[in-house]
Order: structure tokens, then sequence, then C-alpha cells
């Protein structure tokens, strides 16, 4: 490939470990960036997580991890802080997910690093913000879920709390770390000045979650529920058909009208509950109630072709193996198959984003822990451990 990404020519100094940190590194990396990933001499500990053909090279740490380099260094040693230091004024961005003080403790806060190289984007992934009274506390996906008020809604569901079957909060967080790291990045290049960025788990996902279930509380003072009503009363949820689901969004009052003609339904054509917007909010039970008995006296099948080309939002409901084989999937090539020296044949999904003269790809496989180590001390100048 020709093209390189839009980060071609950027140093990334990736510290941190499991899903967050490392996710984000991996879109600095996808978009061209060279990341070297920086692990204790033990490794990520998703190295030990999922299925695996070798010791260390677990799922979980292939997914996450492409596009970088590995670096081994033991920070609690004062011979490898010094060569991270001195790596420091040599890279463009540093990113990690240590707690504050122990960052301090090891001497890589960033006034410390700052100091070293004030044109460094340095981003700390932290659980909570270091302003409130969580700050310190230790924060995983399942933590995160739970305090934003996400684990307590699948109740309208599962009649329970429970974690949606995502690690949703890393996920959505390393989105937010990525873009506000290019974001710094953009600054510097206008301001020649690097910054903090600091990317707090918990405030994110409640800003993600809170966009639609805010509701009437985006109001002061309020003037109605919060939540998203169809969400709230389990109505947003796949339509059970004669032998299996479909998902199906009917929108508009077009889509509205289009359906209702495609079930030969005029008596709900000409029923304003049904024909409008406004009569479908105000009485959204008996509207999916409704749909949903529609739903049942067909087949998936029967009702994928009576809607083809309807322009009305529908899907099949698919099983994750299901996605392996999607053909809109299969037509874009979104599975890469690459050959990994170690590891063997390998599934990867492309970058998604599109970049037509600056395209993100997969330039690197996961690296073995401390596959560059001596490569990476060398390109810095500095010593290499006798082997």
């Amino acid at each position: 490939m020709d093209a390189k990404g839009p980060l071609e020519g950027l140093r990334v100094l990736d510290l941190s470990t499991v899903v967050l940190g490392p996710m984000t590194g991996q879109y600095l990396g996808d978009m061209g960036a060279d990341v070297i990933k920086i692990e204790a001499p033990e490794g990520d500990v998703t190295r030990a997580i999922g299925p695996r053909r070798n010791d260390g090279m677990g799922a979980l740490f292939l997914a996450n991890n492409r596009n970088k380099r590995s670096l081994v260094l033991d920070l609690k040693t004062e011979t490898d802080r010094a060569h991270l230091r001195a790596m420091v004024g040599q890279v463009d961005v540093v990113l990690h997910s240590i707690r504050t003080d122990s960052a301090a403790r090891l001497g890589i806060g960033y006034a410390e690093l700052a100091a070293l190289n004030p044109r460094l984007v340095y981003c700390h992934l932290k659980g909570f913000s270091d302003d409130g009274r969580y700050a310190g506390k230790a924060a995983y996906d399942d933590v995160v879920q739970a305090l934003s008020g996400l684990a307590m809604l699948q109740t309208v569901v599962g009649g329970e709390p429970r974690y949606v079957p995502s690690i949703i909060a890393d996920k959505i967080s390393a989105v937010h770390a990525a873009w506000a790291i290019a974001l710094a990045l953009f600054h510097r290049e206008r301001t020649g000045q690097g910054q903090e960025v600091t990317v707090p788990m918990f405030e994110t996902l409640v800003a993600f979650n809170m966009m639609e279930h805010l509701g009437g509380q985006i109001f002061s003072p309020a003037v109605g529920d919060m939540g998203y009503k169809p969400v709230r009363e389990a109505l947003r949820r796949p339509f059970r058909t004669a032998d299996g689901y479909l998902c199906f969004l009917p929108y508009t009052d077009a889509n509205w009208r289009t359906f209702l003609t495609l079930i030969e339904r005029p008596d709900l054509l000409a029923d304003p509950v049904f024909a409008t917007q406004k009569g479908r909010q105000a009485n959204l039970t008996r509207v999916w109630g409704e749909v949903a008995t529609i739903f049942t006296n067909r087949s998936t099948s029967d009702w994928l072709k009576l809607l083809d080309g309807s322009d009305i939002p529908y899907a099949s409901v698919n099983a994750l193996e299901d996605v392996l084989e999607d053909p809109h999937l299969n037509d874009v090539g979104f599975w890469q198959l690459r050959d990994h020296p170690t590891e063997g044949l390998m599934r990867f999904p492309v970058p998604p984003i599109g970049l037509s003269a600056s395209p993100a790809a997969i330039w690197r496989l996961p690296p073995r822990l401390g596959e560059h180590s001596q490569e990476v001390l060398r390109e810095f100048g500095l010593a290499v451990p006798a082997a």
C-alpha cells in the first residue's frame, strides 16, 4: 500500500493494559502512528485471556494490540525508568491508564514528562476524574456500567440489573480517547504546544448514556421523567416472527403508510394513532403491541421478502456466528485474514473508517512479548541489555 495513514511519522508510547488503553493505542496505530507498547516483564494481563495457540497470545490481547511493537521495561527499576524518560523526549504521545498516585510515584505524571518534552500530548485514562470523591477507585467496565445507570436499565428486559454483554464502557471511552488525542495533536500543529488529555470512563459513559435518557431532566426544573420511553418500557426490541426474530423500525409517517399498505390494513392506515408521529408517540404501548401481534403471523423469510425494497428500516437478527458470513461485510472485505509468524492464520476486522488519501490499515500483526525490545532501544539510542 503506497498511501500511509494520517498519523504516519508520529511516535506513541502506550503504557496501558487491559482494553481501554490498548484499544486507544490500536486506533492510533491503525491510522499510521508508530505505537510502541511498553509492557512489564509479565506482559499485559490480556495475553492470558481467551482462546490461544501459544501462551501469551490470548484472543483478547490479539484483538486490541495490532499495529504495535512490544518493548519490555520494568518501571520498578531506575534503569528502565531512565530509559522511559529518555524516550519521552523523542515521541509525540504518551498513553497510560496507571492511577494518578502510582504514576506520580513512578515519576511519569504530566508535569514531569512535559518538562522533558513540552510538545508532548499526554493522555491519562482513568476510571474517574481526579476532582471527584471517586478519584483513584478501581474501575473496570462492570463498575462503570453499574454507576452510570446502564446496568439498571437492563431490568426492563431481564427483570434485574445486568451488564450489557459487551465491554462497552472501555470501548466507548477508547473512541473518545483516540478522538481527544487527535484533537490535541491538531492543537499542537497550530500552536506548537502539547497538553494533558484526560479521559475518565465514568463521566464518559454517563454522557454517552444520558444522550437519550436525560429525558425531561434536560430542563430545569424538569418537565418530565428521565429515560427514553421505548427503552424504559421495553418496547425497543426485535419482534418475534412465526419462526424467529426480526428487527423492524418504521420511523416516518411514510414508512408507516408503506407498512400498513403492504400488510393490507386500511383500518390502521385510517387510524390517527398509527398514521401520525404524534399519535404513535402518545400511544406507544398500543402501537407496538399491535405490531408484535402482526409479526407472529408470518415467517422471518416471508417478512424479509415482503419488506424488501420498501425503504423501511429492517434487518435479520444475526447471531455472533452469522456476522462472520454477513454478505455485506463480505462485499466490502471487512474480514481480513493475515498469517502471523507464530500464531498462524488470523482474522481481523479492517479499520472501518474510510480516508481516501490516507487510509487506515493493518500494518503490523500483534507482537509477542518483548518482540521489539532490542530494535526499539537501538532506535532511541539506548543501551541494549546483553542477551
